[in-house]
This record gives structure tokens, C-alpha cells and sequence, in this order.
């Protein structure tokens, strides 16, 4: 690629640096100062490393297949209702928000934003539950989202060549669920952001499909947050805020953390885990079974490559969105 030169060019990366030194606080990940990506390459002379890294998210295929796959509705009819892409774009806008106030790295969040999803399969928890399951049954190994979405952009990426992140994306792609904290305080912005996004923005599709009434809410929390999803959001990002100026790292206050989980936990009961969910989520577990099934003792159809079998199956199946593996498992 030839060198391309131009007085804004060469004078990016300093200028980066010298805004960065002034501007964000002593705690923010410097966009120069990452610890690097897993192999060499020259960095673009216009964008931050972060900045190539949520470019390259954005234009990955990984990031294309989430429009077409659930956020909690199986194959919703509603034009409206979420979807995993939607959720994406939410969680990483409200993160923005945040890493802005408290003078962090915005380019930082929004690429661990971005990606932080890539690896969830088909169906949404039902979908990974259900991967899971049949993993450990058949094969003694289990699958976790937040892990297979670091896969994605490690491994099966641009032909099995990966996007070649920087190590504080990685970090915060792997860290934003699960027992394991991202080492940035950028990457854990996204992993309490990524919980406040998908609350209140599920307790929004299930008001709106008939699940829930705003009735039915849990009282002291809903007078304690809001009542109605937007403000919800706003009292979380203003005690995230507020709360993490005060200890110098990324924290809820105890009172609004609580809240925040027992919202969650009420999700789980009326919605996620309900009766009225274990149908529709008994037909998308059955179908993450068929094609499962289908492929661990047909092993010629499962896609090459070097991994082992039960990788490569665990690839092919997450990869799939909510119509490609109700198709395909309608024509076994």
C-alpha cells in the first residue's frame, strides 16, 4: 500500500496525544498507549487504533448477522421489538454517554460496545442455553457468549485471519459478562452498561408485546428509577456517573445497583424464565437440538476448518441468525 502523505496526516497522532494529555482523566486508556494488537501491522495515519478496531467491527460479518438475531423474542412480528443489532447500538450509545461525562476513552467504549455481542448465537439465552447444554452433554465443553464473541474476532474473522484488535477491546469483549472484570475502566462502563440497555429496554418489547403491563412492575424500584424507560435509563447513567467520579472507578451506588438487580431478577421470573416464554423458547431450544444432533453424527457436513469438531460445530451454529437455523433445520 503506498504511503500516503498530507499535513493533517502527519499531524494526527500528535495531535491525538496532546488532546488526549489535556482532556481526559488520569484514568482513561490513551489511544498511543495501547498494549497492542496479537501481531504487528502499521496503524492507519487517520484513525486511533481504537477507532480502526470499531471500524473493523462495524464492516465485519459477525456484526452484519446481528440484525437477524434475537434479543429476546423469538422471530418477532412487530417491526419495533429489539433485536440483538439494536441492542448493540443501545448499549454502546449509553456508554458513550458515559465514558464522556467521567472524561474516558469514547473511542475505547464504543469499540468494546460494538463488538461486545459478536459471538451470541441464534435465539438469544434460550439459543446459548441451549448450545451449552448439548456442548457439555456431547462433548464435555460448554459455550459462553462473551467467550465465542472474542473468538469471532480473533479467529473466524476475514477468513480464519481475525480482525487483529487491540488488547483493551479484546479485554473488554471478554470481560462484559461473566466472573472476570475488564482490566479498563472503559470496558467496564459496558459491562453495567450493557445490563442497564437491556433492562429496561425488555421490559419496553414486553410491555409493548403483552407480556407485562406497566402495572406490573415491581413498585418500590419502578418509584425508586422511574416509570417509564427512558427516565429509568437516566437515573442508572446519573448514578453510574456520579458514583464513579466519587471512588475513582466504575460503580453503581448500592441503592441503585439493587434496584437495577432486582429488575433483573424480576425479568427472569415474568419474563425470560416465565410460563408463557417456555414454548417459544422449548421451539428454539428444539431446534438448536436438531441441528446439533444433525451435525455431530454427520461430521461431512460441518463447515472445514483446523479446529475440532466441536468447534467447528460450536462455530457454525453461533454463527447462525434466528431464520438462516429455522431454515436449515426445517430441510433436515
Amino acid at each position: 500500500m503506498p504511503e500516503l502523505a498530507g499535513s493533517v496526516a502527519d499531524a494526527f497522532a500528535e495531535r491525538v496525544r496532546e488532546y488526549e494529555e489535556t482532556s481526559l482523566s488520569p484514568l482513561a486508556i490513551r489511544s498511543y498507549e495501547t498494549r497492542g494488537r496479537l501481531y504487528r501491522e502499521n496503524e492507519c495515519r487517520l484513525r486511533t487504533p481504537f477507532q480502526r478496531d470499531r471500524d473493523r467491527i462495524v464492516h465485519s460479518k459477525a456484526f452484519r448477522r446481528l440484525k437477524h438475531k434475537t434479543q429476546v423474542f423469538v422471530s418477532p412480528a412487530g417491526d419495533h421489538v429489539r433485536t440483538r443489532l439494536t441492542h448493540t447500538l443501545e448499549t454502546t450509545g449509553i456508554a458513550r454517554g458515559v465514558a464522556r461525562a467521567l472524561r474516558l476513552n469514547e473511542d475505547l467504549v464504543e469499540a468494546i460496545g460494538l463488538g461486545h455481542d459478536l459471538g451470541h448465537p441464534p435465539f438469544g439465552h434460550a439459543g446459548e442455553e441451549a448450545l451449552d447444554r448439548l456442548l457439555r452433554e456431547r462433548f464435555s465443553r460448554g459455550f459462553r457468549h462473551n467467550e465465542h464473541s472474542l473468538r469471532v474476532v480473533d479467529v473466524l474473522e476475514r477468513d480464519g485471519r481475525g480482525l487483529n484488535l487491540t488488547g483493551e477491546v479484546r479485554d473488554g469483549i471478554l470481560g462484559h459478562t461473566g466472573d472476570r472484570e475488564p482490566e479498563t475502566q472503559e470496558g467496564r462502563i459496558v459491562r453495567i452498561v450493557d445490563r442497564v440497555a437491556y433492562i429496561n429496554h425488555d421490559i419496553d418489547d414486553a410491555v409493548r408485546a403483552g407480556v407485562l403491563s406497566p402495572g406490573d412492575l415491581p413498585r418500590d424500584e419502578i418509584a425508586l428509577l422511574g416509570d417509564t424507560g427512558s427516565r429509568r435509563i437516566d437515573t442508572l447513567v446519573h448514578d453510574l456517573v456520579e458514583t464513579s467520579a466519587n471512588r475513582g472507578e466504575i460503580r453503581q451506588s448500592g441503592e441503585i445497583g439493587e434496584a437495577m438487580l432486582a429488575l433483573r431478577r424480576f425479568m427472569f421470573d415474568r419474563v425470560y424464565l416465565a410460563e408463557g416464554s417456555r414454548e417459544e423458547h422449548r421451539r428454539a431450544k428444539e431446534v438448536v437440538r436438531r441441528i446439533f444432533d444433525h451435525l455431530a453424527t454427520n461430521p461431512g457436513k460441518v463447515p472445514p476448518g483446523e479446529a475440532d469438531l466441536p468447534q467447528r460445530i460450536t462455530d457454525f451454529i453461533a454463527g447462525m441468525t434466528d431464520r438462516y437455523a429455522l431454515a436449515y433445520a426445517a430441510e433436515l
